[in-house]
């Protein structure tokens, strides 16, 4: 099983770690593609911190991001599961996982990032500044800056099981699953159950329990319709229904009534 999830926007900080090996991350075929991004990055936010601002977007009280990014290739790093928060990684608590769901979280979850591309969550990295969202200068876009990076490497990273891809909109035009892979891959929504609306705080919370939950349970779905079964035995109401063409993502509604 892949675990596709989003970055979180607040960051905690670097610490004092050795700082980014950039070779030693994993999905090494995106390693130019990193490069290019980390090499622009760091350029402009050490030159007008104005412009800097103003092309990633932060406002005045995040001023301070911009010198952050300007020395990403000595800030310390840790691992990519530790720089995460946020509402889902708060839920997901990675922490405080027992060893065997580590080692599952390890292997299975990939973070997404304007970035990085993709890491796993042992992957060290330093807190930085830069969503899927921003248009570089010289790059542009990012979303389509990695998407032929991602087509190549990310069928392999996918193997031959399911796909589970709880990403936002910004970073799943980053990689769409296609063909024979998009046919074991399940998109989850999370609906609050009076409404059947999706709610942000509900949304991303949710999304971080379900991966716990699966994580501790040791659960191992082959496909979507296994998904389906595993997260109703762990007490989660979904609604799903088989797609009608072949190669096509299947997609699960969670329905919730409050996060406690």
């Amino acid at each position: 099983m892949l675990v596709l999830l989003p970055p979180s926007e607040g960051k905690a900080p670097s610490g004092r770690g050795a700082p980014l090996k950039p070779e030693s991350l994993s999905l090494p075929g995106l390693a130019e593609a990193r490069q290019a991004v980390l090499d622009e990055l760091v350029e402009l936010c050490a030159g007008d911190e104005e412009k800097a601002r103003e092309v990633l977007g932060l406002s005045e009280g995040l001023r301070g991001e911009v010198a952050k990014n300007a020395v990403l290739r000595t800030a310390g790093a840790r691992p990519a599961g530790e720089i995460y928060t946020g509402v889902l990684y708060d839920a997901l608590d990675l922490a405080s996982l027992d060893a065997a769901a580590k080692r599952r979280a390890a292997r299975s979850l990939l973070v997404f990032s304007g970035l990085w591309g993709a890491v796993r969550v042992t992957d060290r990295i330093p807190s930085y500044r830069c969503s899927m969202g921003v248009k570089l200068p010289g790059l542009g876009a990012l979303g389509g800056h990695w998407r032929m990076p991602m087509a190549a490497v990310l069928p392999e990273a996918a193997g031959n099981g399911l796909v589970l891809d709880l990403r936002s909109s910004a970073y799943a035009a980053a990689w769409k699953p296609k063909g024979e892979v998009a046919g074991r891959t399940a998109s989850v929504r999370v609906l609050h159950a009076p409404t059947r609306k999706v709610v942000s705080h509900f949304n991303k919370a949710t999304k971080g329990r379900i991966v716990r939950s699966l994580l501790l349970a040791g659960a191992a779905p082959k496909g979507p319709a296994e998904l389906v079964e595993a997260l109703r035995d762990l007490g989660y109401v979904v609604e799903a229904e088989a797609p009608g063409r072949v190669g096509t993502a299947w997609a699960l509604d969670v329905l919730v009534d409050e996060i406690h």
